[in-house]
């Protein structure tokens, strides 16, 4: 089996394409350029590559907003759209084995750049535009979704995009605020969907019928998108998918922390105080847009993985008081967003592989919270240990592990498929704090009665469901263990990018199979029942399979998970309350609000 790294390392998600000669390379002209891509027999998609959507982020361009692309040099402006697009330069994580794929590596600040996957003779379909994850700070547009646009009968087209990434796209401090711009990477995005507005037609696409989605800091970038400038409806999308959103500490951009991110960034990079290289220059801003590109890359990846705790990342958005005004969790609870309808889901096991796996008594629990949650008072972190009942928690990884039912027995608290005892609370801490009980406000804010708008909350809850493990699912993957499963998940976000709700039919959630179990609607008694999310009514959809063989992968000495392949897969929905799932996860999320101002976010 490949190890739980398989989603990191993208190995699953490269398309092999199969240029044709007839018929002819399709063309598609922007006005700066002619972009020729290539026609894909196999999955009949015509897809383009590497379309550039920004002027290149170099020289003084850096840490400023992004621009209009430049006109093409080339004949007649024609550019072959045919290969994957450079990748951003990649900023590590804090403390993370390399095993786990979320390193530092030398890219290409030249990376603004976007692939559209868009069916022939499309005609105002509906566009699902897709932002990756990675901690704001690695991977790239490198997922491949024809597997969900088959199933859905390519009924719609996809646009994914790249963005400035580390201390590229985060940098922050007052020197930035004053000489340049605050979350660069965040208006990237903003950018990538308003250069959709002009130019999807030319595809084929409806610009009025955009969903934007992400998962981890993709569903996070999706969530700023949303609470962008206050919340001010855009006219840049319709529809939110939301997938393990993830909500770390956020600072105000003159804050110490992301003020000694920068100073630790210019030391690095030759500009620090009294060094030879800012004599030359009025300022340490105006020495790093002067510095070489690879000294600038080491630097930001030297600070995120030396700077912080384990499963951290160094650059990440501030509350910069123009684009981000308010810290996330302060203004969902104001209903403030832009967006009509959101699709917003979780994985069971959210706190793995970001979380320290290496604790497994109480004193570490203890300096696990401190170091992660520094600005908790001594009450706060009181009322922690009392709702997570650490009293009575054993030491980690002496038990059986085993996947909980949410609603009955043991609870996600003391025990998963991935640890037990107190390793698995400070898993579950991790999970909750920075993504369960934000997205459930998320959830809220799209759900209060006087919005008009409308929110569903699914949990993706397969074996493993490690944070990422549902990317196999819903993009092409080689070796995804349940074709049936995938099948559903597809036309569960297919349904809902086209019409706007994520219902499906019976036979579809079933995938054919006779001994499947789905919820079914008494009143249409051929599509499933899913009623939306509320904070009155928290329902969700706990998506689950059973059946097959279970074996045991083992990824490093301390982290090893389970996994059900082989035949005799079904698929096992079913409804449930958000409040009381996992002893009480509300009564949870009522705490992380009330204390999110001091982790904070």
């Amino acid at each position: 089996m490949r190890p739980i790294i398989s989603f990191i390392l993208l190995a699953f998600v490269t398309t092999t394409h199969q240029a044709v000669s007839k018929p002819a390379p399709p063309r598609v002209d922007l006005g700066y350029a002619v972009y020729q891509g290539i026609y894909n027999t196999t999955v009949n998609l015509n897809i383009f590559k590497s379309v550039r959507y920004a002027a290149p982020p170099v020289g003084k361009l850096r840490w400023q907003a992004p621009r209009e692309p430049p006109k093409a040099t080339t004949p007649n402006r024609v550019v072959p759209a045919v290969d994957q697009p450079p990748w951003c330069p990649q900023s590590g994580a804090f403390g993370v084995p390399l095993i786990y794929g979320f390193n530092s590596n030398l890219g290409n600040e030249d990376c603004l750049y976007l692939n559209v996957y868009a069916p022939p003779q499309a005609e105002n379909l509906p566009v699902f535009v897709w932002i990756h994850g990675g901690g704001y700070s690695v991977f790239s547009a490198t997922y491949d979704p024809s597997s969900m646009m088959r199933t859905n009968n390519n009924s719609f087209i996809v646009v994914e995009t790249q963005y400035r990434l580390g201390a590229f796209g985060q940098l922050a401090s007052a020197d930035v605020h004053q000489h340049g711009k605050l979350n660069a990477g965040l208006l990237d995005q903003r950018f990538a969907l308003e250069w959709v507005q002009k130019h999807i037609s030319k595809f084929g696409g409806d610009p009025s019928r955009v969903t934007l989605g992400g998962e981890s800091s993709g569903a996070g970038s999706v969530m700023y998108q949303s609470l962008a400038y206050g919340g001010e409806e855009s006219g840049l999308f319709n529809n939110l998918i939301l997938a393990s959103t993830y909500v770390p500490p956020i600072y105000p951009f003159s804050h110490h922390i992301p003020t000694s991110h920068y100073n630790d960034f210019a030391e690095a990079a030759g500009c620090g105080q009294g060094s030879a290289a800012l004599r030359k220059h009025s300022s340490v801003f105006d020495c790093l847009v002067a510095a070489d590109t690879n000294v600038l890359q080491n630097a930001s990846g030297l600070v995120s993985t030396s700077t912080g705790y384990f499963g951290s990342f160094a650059w990440l958005p501030v509350v910069d008081e123009d684009m981000i005004q308010q810290r996330p969790s302060e203004q969902l609870q104001c209903g403030k967003v832009s967006g009509k309808r959101a699709l917003i889901g979780t994985n069971a096991n959210e706190g793995v592989p970001l979380t320290n796996p290496n604790i497994t008594t109480k004193p570490e629990f203890d300096a696990f919270i401190s170091s992660t949650l520094p600005f908790l008072t001594h009450a706060d972190i009181l009322s922690l240990n009392r709702i997570y009942d650490t009293a009575t928690a054993q030491p980690g990884d002496n038990g059986t592990r085993f996947d909980t039912y949410g609603d009955v027995g043991p609870t996600a608290n003391t025990v998963s498929g991935m640890a037990t005892g107190i390793q698995q609370t400070a898993f579950n801490v991790a999970a909750e704090s920075i993504f369960h009980c934000p997205s459930q406000w998320i959830a809220e804010a799209f759900s209060s009665p006087t919005s008009g708008r409308r929110a569903w909350k699914y949990q993706y809850s397969l074996d493993p469901a490690y944070h990422g493990a549902d990317l196999g699912a819903y993009f092409a993957s080689n070796g995804f263990p349940n074709p049936g499963f995938q099948h559903s998940f597809h036309r569960i976000w297919g349904n809902f990018i086209v019409g706007g709700s994520p219902v499906i039919s019976v036979d579809d959630a079933t995938a054919g199979a006779e001994n499947a179990t789905v919820p079914v609607n008494a009143s249409h008694p051929g599509m499933v029942s899913w009623p939306q999310y509320s904070e009155q009514s928290p329902t969700f959809m706990n998506l689950n399979t059973t059946g097959g063989e279970v074996s045991l992968v083992t990824v490093t000495d301390e982290l090893s998970y389970y996994v059900r392949h082989g035949e005799g897969i079904v698929n096992t929905f079913r409804l449930a309350n958000g409040r009381s799932w996992e002893g009480g996860r509300g009564e949870r999320c009522g705490f992380w609000r009330a204390v999110a101002p001091r982790v904070p976010n």
